[in-house]
């Protein structure tokens, strides 16, 4: 798939576990790793807001285009 989930790269700048982010969300792991690991076939923007306010972050420093994949 060419979006590459970069929540990984954003959290351990952020020195956040998925755990923690799970609670300030209020999505569970299974949901959160499914996102992280790019398994993800959709996102809701309410979802992509609270992860970036929990992160302090912009949609676009969690989520990349390569034309090729990974």
């Amino acid at each position: 798939m060419p979006i590459i989930v970069n929540l990984d790269v954003v959290m351990a700048k952020r020195k956040m576990s998925l755990n923690e982010l799970s609670e300030k969300v209020g999505l569970t792991l299974a949901n959160l790793s499914i996102l992280k690991t790019g398994k993800a076939k959709a996102v809701r923007f309410s979802t992509l807001e609270a992860i970036c306010k929990v992160l302090e972050c912009q949609p676009g420093d969690l989520l990349e285009f390569r034309e090729n994949g990974p």
